[in-house]
């Protein structure tokens, strides 16, 4: 489960500040987060990961206390709880798709790589279609097979948090919900919790739960 109690955030520069008196989102419940550029819903993602510092107020996830974590307590936060999907990917062009799938486990020490890992990776490729692609580099894939990839990277550590950054704003209607599709599924498989910014309100019914940010956010 995560909770939000009594956050509050500020940047220096531009104005912006965002406010969550109380915000929870139970165990595997799949949520879209809407609301217009710059209302908080990609620094909302960020202070759930730990990315930035939580300024004032709580963030609770699955009992652990992120606001009140050092910064190599987060790294191993990030890599027991949270998978993240970019907005812009973020795929090593040099590494092969199996690699970039790997990925938390070859940059981070609290990561711990074993055969069942490799086991996994093969059975997260192959349920999305890139069984037969694993050692290929992302330049030689298609826009929404690297999509693929950054959805089977978030999972392979079987976080129990996904939070995905606007994934599908760079496709087709068509292809868009096809990934969509293959991100939920792929993660109510693992029981996780999804967090997903969207402004395609024609995705909304994917999803079990619809908030704006216009009205979670009181400042």
């Amino acid at each position: 489960m995560i909770s939000v109690l009594n956050l509050e955030h500020q940047y220096r520069e531009g104005g912006f500040s965002l406010s969550v008196p109380e915000l929870v989102i139970e165990p595997a419940q799949s949520v879209a987060l809407i609301g217009p550029s710059g209302s908080g819903k990609s620094t909302l993602l960020n202070l759930i990961a730990g990315t930035i510092p939580c300024q004032q107020g709580q963030i609770i996830v699955h009992g652990t206390r992120v606001d009140q974590l050092s910064e190599a307590e987060k790294r191993r936060y990030r890599v027991r709880e949270i998978g993240f999907v970019f907005q812009e990917l973020e795929l090593i062009e040099h590494l092969s798709v199996r690699e970039n799938i790997l990925l938390p486990f070859l940059i981070n020490r609290a990561a711990q790589f074993s055969a069942t890992i490799e086991e996994r990776c093969l059975v997260l490729a192959r349920n999305v279609g890139l069984a037969n692609k694993l050692e290929r580099r992302p330049n030689q894939l298609s826009t929404g097979e690297k999509q693929r990839v950054a959805i089977c990277r978030a999972l392979i550590t079987s976080p129990t948090v996904i939070l995905a950054d606007e994934p599908t704003g760079s496709l087709d209607p068509s292809t868009s919900l096809e990934i969509l599709d293959l991100l939920l599924q792929q993660s109510a498989d693992c029981g996780a919790s999804v967090l997903v910014v969207t402004h395609d309100h024609s995705q909304l019914n994917r999803f079990s739960r619809t908030i704006d940010m216009k009205t979670l956010n009181r400042k």
